[in-house]
């Protein structure tokens, strides 16, 4: 049993909790959340695509995609809870997308892929489908 002690003003009270089991029956139907998973890389430097104003692009987030940099659906399947970058450009622009995915400034190259944390890294391999 859990004894718990408060001070009041004048007085000390003590009290007890009879049932210790109902914070570990709620602590129980509490569902822990998983972060999502981390991209992989599938290149070290940004691909140039040409874009056109008003229309829809998926960027890939997960690096899984077989038409880098745009999404394929792969991450249905490779890396549930990632999802595409839906973007649409103002005009027509020549771009240069990022290819490690860990730009700060999605979808856009911000130059991260030059950082050792991502020029050591190994580049991902598309699986065989």
């Amino acid at each position: 049993m859990n004894t718990v002690v408060s001070k009041l003003e004048p007085k000390w009270i003590s009290f007890t909790f009879r049932h210790p089991w109902l914070a570990a029956t709620a602590a129980s139907k509490v569902k822990l959340s998983t972060r999502p998973p981390e991209p992989v890389i599938p290149a070290k430097k940004p691909f140039k695509a040409e874009l056109v104003g008003g229309k829809h692009y998926s960027w890939c987030t997960c690096g899984h995609s077989r038409k880098q940099p745009f999404c394929d659906g792969s991450h249905k399947t490779r890396a549930q809870g990632l999802s595409p970058l839906r973007f649409v450009p103002e005009k027509d622009a020549t771009v240069w997308l990022c290819g490690c995915k860990h730009t700060s400034n999605p979808p856009y190259c911000d130059g991260t892929h030059k950082q050792d944390f991502i020029a050591s890294a190994p580049l991902h391999e598309p699986a065989e489908s």
